[in-house]
């Protein structure tokens, strides 16, 4: 899938007038039942099948349908499960450019990732209140990278006091190991299927406090795909598993180095020191002859998490340092993004700053601006991404091919809770 794509000077495009706001459009039956038949041929492929346990008279009433998030396929599995019922979707406004007119009709809401939106709200009030149709929500917000859950905002809980309507709750098995986001767009050959619940009604909802509510999401949302694929003996025999492993499991443990592993076939390596495992079809990573006992993890999660320790050390420490050159490009509206040139993108404890096209451009974005990072790989085909901004404008910042983007939403989403915990810390007086 690409988007389109427009070369215009920074100046140029700051200038462009932002869209007006437009409320939410209840979808038409043409447009849901277009919806249903796109999804069947990947539904086929998948041999989906799902159980429902949402009683009729719940889904005749508006409600907040809640979805983990692994694939496009979610969004057709939706669709299967939700016909001919009408809803809205939550949308990232990325998915309106070049399309808008036809992303409304079919009810979807735009909204900007990771950046604070009150305005989405009173869409999704809208939408349920005066339209009276339900709202598809992804609250993860980004596709899983290792398999497992992406934070959820802590402002979770409190939309869902404020909406006030039934919650349910789509959670899908298989979609990840079918499409992980790391390996390029290849589909595996797996069953896809999915589990349709009440995760709470307005009158349990109003008698929990927000942390039981934070602690029922997490709950919902809490799963683990590789020591799933592993436990239950899932196997992905495609010979092209590894390919781009390397963009989630971009640190050796043997050697330490960052930015030299490559994962190829079935097979992770690192050019720096020789060491290299194969990916089993159970997922699990396996050390070579010459690799074995030098160090590794056998699960993904294991070395994501790994990872993700040696990230919040070099934050504590003061070393944590992303400084790379960038191709940029904005989104200001819904005609394009706009590649405005180049420019250089610093991550460090005091959080983003980007500056580039000829002196013009300088955005800085503190730690607190966000709870997590929205970092893609092969983004629309232009490449791996990390993208910052605000209601003004997001700045698409595409850099070297092999930097590990991973590494920066490890970084902002740790960064992030240093500051909030660091913020909560009461100040004594001498």
């Amino acid at each position: 899938m690409k988007i389109r794509t427009e070369k215009v000077d920074y100046r140029t495009v700051m200038a462009l007038p932002r869209p007006a706001h437009r409320n939410p459009l209840r979808p038409g039956l043409l447009f849901r039942t277009l919806m249903r038949v796109a999804s069947i041929p990947d539904l086929v492929a998948t041999r989906f099948s799902y159980v429902n346990e949402v009683p009729a008279s719940l889904l005749d009433q508006p409600c907040l349908i809640l979805m983990n998030h692994s694939c496009f396929l979610d969004l057709e599995i939706a669709a299967r499960i939700l016909f001919p019922h009408p809803y809205g979707i939550i949308c990232t406004s990325d998915g309106f450019v070049g399309k808008e007119a036809f992303m409304r009709h079919l009810g979807c809401i735009p909204t900007q990732k990771y950046v604070t939106d009150m305005t989405l709200i009173r869409d999704m009030k809208y939408a349920l209140r005066e339209k009276k149709m339900s709202v598809l929500m992804y609250p993860e917000a980004s596709y899983s990278f290792d398999g497992r859950p992406t934070p959820l905002p802590d402002s979770l809980p409190g939309l869902l006091k404020l909406l006030d309507v039934p919650v349910l709750m789509i959670r899908t098995e298989g979609a990840f190991l079918r499409d992980p986001l790391y390996n390029g767009l290849q589909k595996r050959k797996v069953r896809v299927s999915a589990r349709f619940t009440c995760l709470a009604t307005p009158e349990q909802i109003r008698a929990c406090s927000a942390g039981e509510l934070g602690d029922l999401l997490r709950q919902a949302f809490a799963m683990d795909y590789f020591h799933e694929q592993a436990e239950h003996g899932v196997r992905v025999k495609e010979p092209f598993r590894a390919d781009g492993l390397e963009r989630i499991l971009y640190t050796c443990p043997v050697c330490g180095q960052e930015g030299k592993m490559e994962g190829k076939g079935t097979r992770l390596t690192c050019h720096a020191c020789g060491a290299s495992w194969q990916m089993d079809d159970l997922g699990r990573m396996e050390p070579e002859k010459s690799t074995a006992g030098r160090g590794g993890f056998a699960q993904i999660p294991d070395w994501y998490d790994w990872e993700r320790q040696l990230v919040r050390q070099s934050l504590e420490d003061g070393t944590y340092r992303l400084d790379v050159p960038v191709r940029i490009g904005m989104m200001v509206d819904y005609k394009a993004i706009y590649m405005v040139g180049e420019g250089r993108l610093i991550h460090d404890g005091d959080g983003f700053c980007l500056t580039g096209c000829d002196g013009a451009l300088h955005y800085t974005q503190k730690p607190l601006a966000s709870y997590g990072l929205y970092a893609d790989y092969f983004w629309y085909e232009l490449g791996d991404v990390i993208c910052i901004g605000n209601q003004d404008a997001l700045y698409y910042c595409f850099p070297p091919a092999g930097t590990p983007v991973a590494k920066a939403r490890l970084a902002a989403e740790e960064l992030f809770r240093m500051k909030k915990a660091q913020k909560r810390v009461p100040l004594h007086q001498g």
